[in-house]
Parts: structure tokens; C-alpha cells; sequence
């Protein structure tokens, strides 16, 4: 791979204002953010970088993370973007995230792309999980990657190297050159891993999901993650297949069910924790209103993607408009994710 220089040239240094640029010096860890220093930008294949984080500020070690995990990088202008690791639980002070210059992107990417460097020091977030590999049990593990998805499947590929167990990943993707991390991949095979590549050009078209999973059994646990139109298709796919055992995560917010009743009039929100209580419209999510009390509440992706939000629900029901919980989860009425779900009943008590 790959690794750009430590220095930005001077033409990149002038893109970025005094005042949107990245700290120069550590800043000490405040409500789950600390510092890390970038150690290295490499490429790992066309449009993919891959990044490696340490820590800035000495006795700040980074927290331990468990395979699928993710952080949250806080970018210039206020942007916040949540990614993979992609490294191996366990090893410490050392967190790899992959990086896709999208052509979609919202600005995150590209920016990371253009201007981050080795050398540099940006604001993380601590580890969260979405997205568990199921270590309890010694089923077989099979693992659908489509492009960029492969970074947390490589993470949870390199625990079961740890545990000594194998699994089964079909990697997809539009061209081998647009592949990431196939040679990693490639070296888990001579671990105990086993490995089916697609590439559209080469193949003629996106894969059969049915055909290439209908071999597995119904006890096994099936991952996904990639882009929406593969995640639909694996989840319909393992429906009819009978596979219960479906783990999935997203990179964008599903579109969500419009609720059968129109919410209307306020809700009234008492915080435990905070001591206030504040009446919230039912048709709007309730973070704005928690930041415009001063109410110091995490947040992140702004789409309930992230689960950065989630908040306890103590009491009442919200509407769920997540892409976090699973629908067993929304119906147990436990936790909401406040950035983009409302309040249903006309009293509800957080754990804020």
C-alpha cells in the first residue's frame, strides 16, 4: 500500500480556513472524544484509503472495541462521520478505519480524502457497536461484503482467526480494482477462512444471493454489510431461505414508514438525569429541542444510523424512525434514538 507524505503541500494547506481546521495540538478527552494523532494515509485500492489512528495525548489510551465497531471522526465545518475498524479487536492503541471517496458523498469523504494526512491530529469518538458478531456460540459464520462493507467483516474475519474458528465470506464488488482489502482477505484463506469473490464486470452483472447462500444451514449466522440495494436483497433473500440468525448493518438510513396515525400536539418530556421537563412537538425528534435546553447529550450521524443518540426510555413510547433498532426492539419500547424518532404518548421520562 501505498502511504501519502506527513506534510500537506502548501496549496492544501490554503483550502482549509483558520477556522476550520483541524486542531493543531491534543485536546483531552471530553463526554467520549479525545484526540488521535493520524499515523498513516495509505491506499488500498482505487478510491479506497485506509487509516491508522494512535493516541495523541499521553495516559489517554484508546478504549478496547469488539469486532464490527465503529467511530465517529469530527471533521472540519462541524462534520461528523462514523466508520468502520476494520483492525483487530485487541490490539491496543491502534484503530484502522476505510475510507471510500464517494461519489455521494455529503462532503465527509472527499474532505478526508483531500486533506487529511499523516501527522495530522483529529477528534474521535469512543467505539460503539451495531454490528456484534456472535462470539457465544460456535455456529459457522457467513459474511456478504459489498465494497466498503468489508471493513467491519474484516475486523469481525480477524477475531474468529483469534478464536479459532472458520466462517465463509462472498466479497462483492464492481471491478477486482475497486476491491478493498482483497488481499487481506486473500491471506485469511490459508487461516481457516474461505472466500467467493463477484465482480460485476468480469461476471456480467451483481450476484445471485440465493444462489450463492441456498448451500448454508439454517443455524448459521449470516452478516451484510454494503450498500441499501444489497442489504434489501440479503435480508429477502435469508426470509425465504428460513435463515433466522440475520445481522446487517447500514451505511444509510432506510426510508421510513410513514405512521399509520399523524402525530400531533406536544408530548411532555420529563430528563431524569437533567432535572427538566420540557414540552416537544410529536411531529418532530426531540434532539433539537434536548441541545436548545443545554441538555449534553452524544450525537452523531443525524439519520439514526449511528445509535450515538440512543437514549432509555424509563417511560411512554416513541415513534421509531431509526435504521438502528431491530423491530422487536422498537416494539419493547426500551430506547429511542432521539435524532430522528418522536414521542408518541403524551408523557414520556428519558434517562437524560
Amino acid at each position: 500500500m501505498t502511504q501519502h507524505p506527513v506534510a500537506q503541500d502548501r496549496t492544501t494547506e490554503l483550502l482549509i480556513s483558520s477556522d476550520q481546521r483541524l486542531p493543531s495540538a491534543p485536546l483531552s478527552s471530553q463526554s467520549g472524544r479525545r484526540t488521535a494523532l493520524v499515523k498513516t494515509v495509505s491506499i488500498v485500492c482505487s478510491g479506497v484509503v485506509s487509516i491508522e489512528l494512535c493516541p495523541a495525548v499521553a495516559g489517554e489510551p484508546f478504549p478496547p472495541f469488539e469486532a464490527g465497531a465503529h467511530i465517529d471522526l469530527h471533521l472540519q465545518g462541524g462534520m461528523v462521520r462514523s466508520y468502520s475498524l476494520h483492525n483487530a479487536p485487541g490490539e491496543e492503541n491502534r484503530y484502522a478505519i476505510g475510507v471510500l471517496n464517494d461519489n455521494a458523498s455529503r462532503g465527509g469523504s472527499r474532505w478526508i480524502h483531500e486533506h487529511l494526512r499523516a501527522g495530522d491530529h483529529i477528534p474521535i469518538s469512543s467505539p460503539r457497536n451495531l454490528f456484534a458478531l456472535n462470539e457465544l456460540q460456535p455456529a459457522h459464520s457467513v459474511f456478504v461484503a459489498g465494497g466498503i462493507g468489508v471493513t467491519p467483516i474484516l475486523s469481525m474475519l480477524r477475531r474468529l482467526v483469534q478464536l479459532g474458528r472458520n466462517a465463509h465470506v462472498i466479497l462483492c464488488a464492481r471491478s477486482r480494482s475497486s476491491a478493498p482489502f482483497l488481499d487481506e482477505l486473500t491471506h485469511l484463506t490459508s487461516l481457516g477462512i474461505t472466500l467467493h469473490t463477484h465482480f460485476d464486470d468480469e461476471a456480467g452483472g451483481p450476484p445471485s444471493l440465493s444462489s450463492l447462500l441456498a448451500a448454508h444451514q439454517p443455524h448459521d449466522h449470516f452478516y451484510c454489510c454494503g450498500p441499501s440495494p444489497m442489504l434489501t436483497n440479503f435480508e429477502s433473500t435469508c426470509a425465504e431461505l428460513g435463515f433466522a440468525n440475520v445481522h446487517v448493518e447500514r451505511f444509510k438510513a432506510e426510508q421510513p414508514v410513514s405512521p399509520k396515525i399523524a402525530l400531533t400536539g406536544h408530548c411532555t418530556v420529563e430528563l431524569r438525569k437533567s432535572g427538566m421537563t420540557l414540552e416537544i412537538p410529536k411531529n418532530k425528534p426531540a434532539l433539537q429541542a434536548f441541545l436548545d435546553a443545554g441538555v449534553d447529550i452524544e450525537f452523531s450521524c443525524e439519520e439514526g444510523v449511528c445509535g450515538a443518540c440512543e437514549t432509555r426510555i424509563l417511560e411512554g413510547e416513541a415513534e421509531h424512525r431509526d435504521s438502528v433498532l431491530s423491530g422487536a426492539q422498537k416494539a419493547a419500547q426500551k430506547s429511542m434514538m432521539v435524532c430522528v424518532s418522536r414521542c408518541r404518548s403524551d408523557r414520556m421520562v428519558l434517562d437524560l
